[in-house]
């Protein structure tokens, strides 16, 4: 049996293990390059994903979404959340990125996503009036429409709106600041019939706290476990939920259904995004969804979450930086619709590979690369800040897989990431004399000099030089001082 052949066997077990119930994918699109959407969706089917969560609703998304079968939760950006608190402007997004593709034929849209996160603590409170009230008219919206039955609108959450006395799951509770904003959130998604989404990132314990027991991260068993009365708690995911499970018992709504809108380990832009810690945590994730008909965990024994969505699908190379340089890397997929390690969605850890992307396309093989030849240096510092402002250069970081290059290496492959947001442009491989273009692939190790792809989705394959110029800011210096 052949890699295609085992790729799709797999896909088809992943629908059968689910039986209906969940495993879907988030699908970003913060990238300089995007592959189709058409191609991106058939690569969702091929892989047997049954649902995808989106971040928007872009009309080019969405047409390509129309007819696939695959259950869809639209979203609406933090940014718009204000817009959403006016009732006229709830329905007229309601009928423009919902109804309009309720058509036969159309998008099967189960959920609106409002907002993402809005109550990180990062966000120092920036959408704490308006995500209520946008989640209020936007679940009316769509009732009055009549889909409401159907499509229910929820706020995808992470484990920062728990309080700070939760030592054990069972103390779970919502933090101070916003309990009484969340038991009313609560309140309105019970009578709604809308479940409350989670996002959980074992990761990011890790990467907060480089103290944090790593074992505890994964499925393993290895970890010294969380006592909680006769429980025992050996990985973080569980402990995390039942977190949430308490805190929701709090509010008096202990049995509302629950989703997993995100979870997933990164591959590269700090030293504990892998690819192998990554394959290891899939893996110990997807035995543990396949050992019932839900995820399950002690607070929840008959079925915890009803639906998981993996982050993400693709790497986006234009995302915020801010959180991390690893926010780059969270994809299962390349930037070009390639798997990067084994994984195996029936949960039975056999070594074989996602289905690819199909008929993509690539920019010719040319790399942009230090010039040997060049005498004057004097600029050479400011030529890699410049090609690093203007794409991405987190594989330079420290412990990334690019961090063992010299400092040629890093201008080589600063000067090869800009000449490939530009499309290989000629006038984008010059820095001052500095750069030369080569077709001797100058990748080593575990350091990959990429080749772009020929964009093609909603960005239009073109360079998004305000996006990657506002997330790269805070990672000009750390470049400056590997040269």
């Amino acid at each position: 049996m052949g890699r295609r052949e085992v790729a799709l066997w797999a896909a088809m077990a992943v629908v059968l293990w689910v039986g209906g119930e969940g495993l879907g994918v988030n699908w970003g699109t913060q990238a300089s390059h995007q592959l189709p959407p058409k191609t991106v969706v058939q690569m969702l089917k091929d892989n047997g994903f049954n649902r995808v969560k989106l971040f928007d609703a872009d009309p080019v998304t969405m047409k390509a979404l129309a007819g696939s079968g695959l259950e869809v939760m639209v979203a609406i950006p933090n940014k718009d959340l204000e817009f959403m608190t006016d009732y006229d402007g709830a329905k007229s997004w309601v009928k423009r990125s919902v109804t309009r593709y309720l058509f036969d034929g159309g998008v099967d849209i189960r959920y609106v996503a409002v907002g993402n996160e809005p109550f990180l603590s990062s966000y120092k409170g920036s959408f704490l009036n308006t995500t209520f009230p946008a989640l209020q008219n936007i679940q009316n919206a769509l009732n009055e429409a009549k889909v409401g039955g159907k499509i229910k609108a929820t706020v995808p959450l992470n484990a920062d709106v728990y309080g700070p006395t939760a030592v054990v799951p069972s103390s779970g509770r919502f933090r101070d600041d916003i309990g009484p904003l969340m038991g009313q959130i609560v309140d309105f998604l019970a009578r709604n019939g809308a479940p409350f989404t989670v996002n959980i990132y074992p990761f990011l314990s890790l990467y907060a706290d480089r103290n944090f027991p790593i074992d505890f991260a994964f499925f393993d068993g290895g970890a010294a476990p969380v006592v909680d009365g006769n429980i025992q708690y050996t990985n973080v995911l569980d402990a995390n939920f039942d977190t949430l499970v308490a805190a929701l018992a709090a509010t008096g709504h202990g049995s509302m259904p629950v989703i997993i809108g995100e979870v997933g380990w990164p591959t590269d832009g700090d030293m504990a995004a892998r690819s192998d810690s990554a394959e290891k945590f899939y893996a110990g994730l997807l035995r543990q969804l396949a050992g019932g008909a839900k995820f399950a965990t002690p607070a929840r024994p008959g079925g915890a979450a009803d639906e998981v969505y993996l982050f993400g699908l693709i790497d986006e190379d234009a995302k915020s930086i801010a959180p991390g340089n690893f926010e780059r890397h969270w994809g299962i997929f390349r930037y070009d619709g390639q798997p990067k390690f084994a994984m195996d969605l029936s949960g039975q850890r056999r070594q074989i590979f996602l289905t690819a992307a199909k008929n993509v396309k690539y920019q010719p093989a040319k790399w942009c690369v230090f010039n040997p030849a060049a005498e004057d240096l004097s600029k050479l510092g400011e030529s890699i800040t410049y090609a690093c402002t203007f794409s991405d250069c987190t594989a330079l970081g420290y412990g990334s897989s690019c961090n063992g290059l010299d400092a040629r290496g890093n201008a080589s492959y600063a000067f090869n990431m800009f000449f490939q947001v530009q499309n290989q442009a000629e006038e984008s491989c010059y820095f001052n004399g500095l750069a030369t273009v080569t077709t001797q692939n100058p990748s080593t190790g575990t350091c990959n000099f990429t080749i772009q792809i020929v964009g093609g989705g909603a960005s239009g394959g073109g360079s998004r030089v305000a996006a990657v110029l506002a997330a790269a800011a805070a990672f000009v210096a750390a470049v400056l001082l590997l040269i």
